[in-house]
């Protein structure tokens, strides 16, 4: 049974340049907002269902070519045994994120369920895992290594424009990089799709950003409003 598909040029080059630059340009780009085993990588994060893809584009409409073949039906088909290969439920919530890996590290083992805590479906796991390889520093390391238990079931050498599709419950690992430079970055954007019953997808926002630069932003932003006029002078009490 297939557990992951790789497509090389995924993307026509020129789409793929305009969204590698559009994301790692981005404003929203700051240290991860996940926790646990990505507390050294960099990014942002959006969480929306099919009603809040407008506004997806919006924030970033170089996402759309992405997003079309990230989201295509036969992806996770393709990712059953062919006894099995009826029509999967279609995904109808996603959480998109940024990951930048640098020389600080790589990501530990872990299993994807960003979504489970806000849709309050304990252990929910996506369906299927989608990644998108924006950037690959010229050093060693980066690897995408999945696994089932104690049981490997492959490893993923980063490839600029390589589209990976994974079983949503395997559990992964990053595998740090290998004496990189130390600006170097490997990027992806990482797309967890799920599929959730009627009364959790509704506990979802139809879209929210999740960035850790929105402090910084709105700061900035308040910086550059001109400041009230203060009158300290006391003003004598009407007549």
């Amino acid at each position: 049974m297939a557990e992951y598909r790789r497509t090389r040029n995924a993307l026509p080059e020129g789409e793929f340049v305009a969204l590698r630059d559009a994301v790692l340009g981005s404003k929203w780009v700051a240290k991860s907002q996940l926790n646990g085993s990505f507390q050294t990588s960099r990014g942002f994060g959006m969480i929306f269902t099919e009603a809040g893809r407008p506004q997806v584009l919006e924030q970033l409409p170089q996402l759309a070519p992405f997003l079309e073949a990230a989201m295509q039906g036969p992806a996770e088909k393709r990712l059953q045994p062919f006894w099995k290969r009826g029509q999967p439920p279609r995904p109808n919530a996603w959480y998109l994120n940024l990951l930048l890996v640098g020389a600080a590290g790589g990501v530990g083992t872990h299993i994807d369920g960003t979504l489970a805590g806000p849709a309050q479906v304990e252990l929910a796991t996506p369906r299927v895992v989608s990644v998108l390889y924006l950037q690959v520093p010229k050093c060693r390391g980066g690897e995408l290594v999945l696994a089932r238990g104690a049981k490997l079931k492959g490893v993923i050498h980063p490839t600029e424009r390589t589209l990976v599709h994974f079983r949503g419950d395997l559990e992964h690992q990053v595998r740090a990089l290998v004496n990189p430079a130390p600006d170097a970055a490997r990027a992806s954007l990482v797309l967890e799709q799920y599929h959730f019953a009627p009364e959790a997808l509704a506990r979802l926002p139809t879209f929210r950003l999740d960035s850790r630069a929105r402090f910084r932003l709105a700061l900035e932003a308040a910086a550059q409003r001109p400041a009230p006029p203060l009158d300290f002078e006391k003003k004598p009490p009407p007549a």
